[in-house]
């Protein structure tokens, strides 16, 4: 079966979270977004631990569903177009902060385990090494190749992923701490790294230059830090509803059983340009080599970012890519293409009815963004939004980069045009908007 999955996200108990990232809200929440499969996050902290074993039960081998009477809770909050089963898988991010090479390294990696005895058993070795219940997302000094150790020996069916592998201060190839290779970091048990997340910075066509993340599967996911962040970007399978199959589908990068990855557009990620916040300095690649990489404001160093980064590592020109290469789709978050069209607030009450009107007429988010008719959208939304859809899927963004931790800006209309555009017709079955 055809299903959407979002693997990397993290629970209440982590820092600087949504109050309601709990179980009962991911549930709602993947349905209203169009997700199947949903990781749990967090596994390593022992108050989520325990949440997990009182409140899930076992579904399909290995995936996990939501006890009915915690489902119950959030219900409501799901229209019936986009009520379906949920699947949580156990995933967990790890910050490996460490020496290596003279060099201090800080790398993230998700671990993803096929049962809670697995998880259990991972957490009582990772509680000998360090404080696992300080944060959701644990800071140990632990070696990233010895993190994979672990992970191996407890069991053959667990696995990681390192996490957001651009990331200047907090990736396997950040700027600031990585390396340059996935093998320097994990040497020789490199062989068992399948699959590497690229992050909101990054997309697949950037991977791609790099000749050394050939023999990886590119996944994206959304690291949601509130359930309404989830699948900001996801991972799209073909294949049976389990553990088992979805691990074999990224170990083998089979074309028929991963079919590819959901994507923000990179440049609105927040770390995508160099430059220095503080400043207001957003710089692309050349202009930091031009500048020695100094910020022209302050004359300190500039955080370089992730498409200098790739810049400095690829081997391929833009445009190029492998035989092993899986499509992506680059795609806006619904309430920011509402946001822009009412010029509010993404989060404005305005916005957030208009978000559940369109869910009530036409279903999931993701159904909305990628699959109903332009000319549905013409007939039955507010005004602009068919064409701003249609644009979105066209590539036809307007973006000034994230740069130094500042998300990017992104616009679909530019200044003058929104009153030359289809303007919406009387009679809409939404009245709200």
């Amino acid at each position: 079966m055809e299903f959407v999955a979002d693997f990397h996200i993290h629970s209440h108990l982590s820092r600087a979270t949504a109050r309601n990232l709990n179980l009962e809200y991911l549930n709602a929440w993947a349905q209203l977004k169009g997700i199947t499969v949903v990781g749990t996050g967090d596994f390593t902290h022992p108050e989520w631990f325990s949440e997990l074993s009182r409140k899930l039960e076992l579904a399909e081998d290995g995936l996990f569903s939501l006890k009915s009477e915690h489902a119950a809770q959030t219900a409501h909050m799901v229209p019936a177009g986009c009520q379906a089963p949920v699947r949580f898988i156990l995933s967990g991010e790890i910050s490996s902060i460490y020496k290596k090479d003279g060099k201090t390294r800080k790398v993230h990696n998700l671990v993803m385990a096929p049962t809670l005895e697995v998880a259990r058993e991972i957490n009582q070795k990772l509680a000998q090494i360090g404080n696992i219940a300080s944060d959701g997302r644990p800071i140990l000094g632990l070696d990233c190749k010895i993190l994979l150790e672990i992970v191996l020996e407890t069991s053959e069916d667990a696995f990681l992923i390192p996490a957001h592998i651009w990331t200047p201060w907090f990736s396997v190839l950040g700027s600031k701490s990585g390396f340059d290779s996935i093998e320097e970091c994990f040497d020789d048990l490199t062989p068992h790294i399948f699959a590497a997340e690229t992050g909101l910075s990054s997309d697949p066509a950037m991977n791609w230059r790099v000749s050394s993340l050939d023999g990886l599967t590119l996944v994206s996911n959304s690291d949601a830090h509130s359930p309404a962040n989830l699948g900001r970007e996801a991972n799209l399978f073909d294949t049976k509803l389990s553990y088992p199959a979805i691990r074999d589908a990224l170990r083998t990068g089979d074309p028929d059983r991963f079919l590819g990855t959901l994507e923000y557009f990179a440049e609105e990620g927040k770390y995508h340009f160099d430059g220095h916040r503080k400043c207001g300095a957003r710089l692309s690649p050349v202009e930091t080599i031009d500048n020695d990489g100094l910020c022209p404001v302050c004359g300190r160093p500039v955080t370089v970012g992730v498409m200098h980064r790739v810049e400095e590592l690829s081997t391929r020109t833009t445009g190029e890519k492998p035989q092993s290469a899986h499509p992506y789709t680059s795609l806006l978050p619904l309430t920011d293409i509402l946001s822009e069209i009412f010029q509010v607030g993404p989060k404005s009450k305005r916005v957030t009815e208009a978000y559940h009107a369109l869910l009530e007429k036409f279903g999931p988010e993701f159904q909305i963004l990628r699959k109903i008719p332009v000319k549905a959208l013409d007939r039955d939304g507010p005004p602009l939004f068919a064409e701003a859809v249609k644009r979105m899927r066209n590539g036809q963004v307007h973006i000034a980069p994230g740069y130094d931790g500042e998300f990017g800006t992104i616009s679909l209309f530019e200044e003058g045009e929104r009153g030359k555009n289809v303007h919406k017709k009387r009679g809409s079955t939404i009245d709200s908007f």
